[in-house]
């Protein structure tokens, strides 16, 4: 049994959550609540992981992988690799899409951490609006390529970055900004990967 260092909040846990849900390995991991605030390290999690993150794979022999893409192609090695396509166009656009999900969660959690601060700075706030705001434009122009092209993880990170804006920027309103990649959103949802997943507080 593989150990996984596990919130139900985090947006990158998750993308873990529905490659293993995907790739048939969800029963294999056995999930430890992890705690990976940035002003408390977890002494118990850097057992694992110095740098006190999460998502955490600790394997069966003891080696423990970070972070989520590189966790997220090991799981895709061990399943069926249907995930990472192989070689080509599909791949490069896998690979860019899972790029830009990250990316664009990199930039929505210094957001909300900026937003949490006694007294947050508003230029780095606009700055972060204006940024979100560029890269949905950018999405809803792709929204008939996701549509169109084989589901890989460039779908699972796109997919997930669009649930955290969800549930932690929900007053936004992403949709109405770009409507053909909620159309886009709204179906990928209906798979059980995602909809075991949901983010939930607790």
């Amino acid at each position: 049994m593989m150990k996984l260092h596990w919130s139900p909040k985090s947006p990158y846990v998750r993308k873990v959550m529905v490659c293993a849900h995907e790739l048939g390995l969800a029963d294999r991991l056995e999930l430890v609540r992890s705690v990976a605030a940035m002003l408390k390290p977890n002494e118990r999690l850097m057992q694992d992981n110095p740098l006190s993150k999460i998502p955490t794979l600790v394997l069966d022999n003891g080696f423990a992988l970070f972070d989520s893409a590189v966790i997220c192609e090991y799981l895709n090695d061990l399943g069926s690799g249907m995930l990472f396509p192989d070689q080509g166009p599909d791949k490069w656009q896998a690979l860019r899409w899972h790029a830009f999900a990250d990316g664009l969660l990199d930039a929505l959690i210094l957001w909300r951490n900026e937003r949490e601060r006694a007294v947050p700075l508003q230029p780095l706030l606009d700055a972060f609006e204006f940024k979100t705001e560029v890269c949905l434009r950018q999405l809803d122009d792709e929204a008939q390529a996701l549509t169109e092209t084989t589901f890989s993880i460039g779908h699972i990170g796109l997919g997930c970055a669009l649930g955290y804006l969800d549930y932690r920027f929900e007053a936004f309103g992403w949709r109405s900004r770009a409507p053909r990649l909620a159309e886009w959103h709204a179906e990928l949802g209906k798979r059980p990967s995602f909809q075991s997943t949901e983010p939930i507080d607790g």
